[in-house]
């Protein structure tokens, strides 16, 4: 094999593809499969003069609408038009399946820090770093929420009214198409859901899964956030629906330790959850009044995620192990969601 790294199927038409589009011998074009994911694959397309990233949806089933490739890319195009500036810019969208076996889309590559679930080996990230992180997130998330809607298209990629029923019932329905395990507390918070939705609408543009690892920052001396990556699940609808997601994988130095292997907020300087909403509160026109609702429906959709995939990877979909363990996760997801209901804290 020359300099190509062929890591993923389907590549034989790709290279030619992308020599063309980029105007490069698809000699001097590199492929690598970014790791660590848990839903759409993520690429590097590296060539002399720059370096992209390639969406595609994940092998094998298909569990969601949120792997329309086109979709995300119309998001990236229209936040662009909206003035958020913090949107890897949108290079090209492919709906052939013939060149690669899916749909997928090309946007430039944001160079910076990304924050798994653990500081990088090597690196000091001190209580002022995760402080001014805390604030910059929310900032960010604030002004997401409060993009125009029309003039820009987002209005277009969702449909407000009745938003928080949908996503209720619709998420009580996946996790019962994809369910593999009794667990009964994922069941009694879906019930819960289902019948304590709070009545008021309200609209904004919302991520649906804004935390650390889907942020590009500044570095390790500068928590700024360049970017904001991941849009599959982005759409118009109840902000507080975000928040509550947000909220969930909002993990601190007391929670279970399994559910701090999605964000690295429990480090000391990061603000808690009550701060969280307090801030979100305190520069919001929004009541935040039923925010164990949207605290618990958040922690339940992760739920959903992790038993989603982990249906996948027990059909043989995916062979990746750390999608074994995932089952624990939902049994985590629901054991803290009935908790906050039954004591009404978050």
């Amino acid at each position: 094999m020359s300099k190509q790294e062929i890591e993923f199927k389907g590549l034989e038409n790709i290279l030619p593809y992308l020599s063309n589009l980029l105007d490069t011998d698809k000699r001097d074009i590199t492929i690598k499969q970014f790791k660590g994911g848990y839903s759409n694959l993520t690429y590097l397309i590296q060539t002399p003069n720059k370096e992209y990233v390639l969406r595609r949806p994940p092998l094998g089933l298909k569990i969601s609408k949120a792997h329309d490739m086109a979709r995300e890319y119309m998001v990236l195009e229209s936040l662009q038009k909206a003035a958020y500036s913090k949107v890897p810019p949108p290079v090209h969208c492919c709906s052939d399946d013939k060149v690669i076996g899916a749909p997928f889309f090309i946007m430039e590559k944001v160079n910076g820090l990304i924050l798994r679930n653990k500081i990088p080996e090597g690196m000091r990230l001190d209580e002022k770093f995760f402080a001014e992180l805390s604030r910059n997130t929310l900032d960010g998330m604030l002004e997401l929420h409060q993009l125009e809607l029309k003039n820009s298209g987002l209005s277009e990629l969702g449909r407000p009214e009745g938003f928080v029923e949908r996503q209720v019932v619709g998420w009580s329905e996946r996790y019962f198409k994809s369910k593999t395990d009794e667990i009964s507390d994922m069941e009694k918070v879906s019930e819960w859901l289902l019948v304590n939705m709070p009545k008021d609408e309200a609209v904004g543009f919302i991520h649906n899964d804004y935390k650390y690892d889907n942020l590009v920052l500044s570095g390790p001396e500068n928590p700024e956030i360049k970017a904001v990556l991941d849009w599959e699940m982005a759409t118009v609808g109840h902000p507080l629906m975000d928040l509550g997601t947000s909220l969930a994988y909002w993990c601190e130095d007391k929670d279970d330790d399994l559910l701090k292997m999605f964000n690295l907020t429990y480090p000391s300087g990061n603000m808690k959850r009550s701060e969280v909403i307090s801030y979100y509160e305190s520069k919001s026109t929004l009541s935040l009044d039923n925010m164990v609702f949207y605290y618990a429906f958040g922690l339940f959709k992760v739920g959903v995620i992790a038993q989603q995939i982990y249906k996948r990877y027990t059909l043989g979909y995916a062979d990746d192990p750390r999608f074994a363990g995932l089952i624990h996760i939902v049994a985590a997801c629901g054991k803290k969601a009935l908790n906050s209901i039954t004591t009404e804290k978050i």
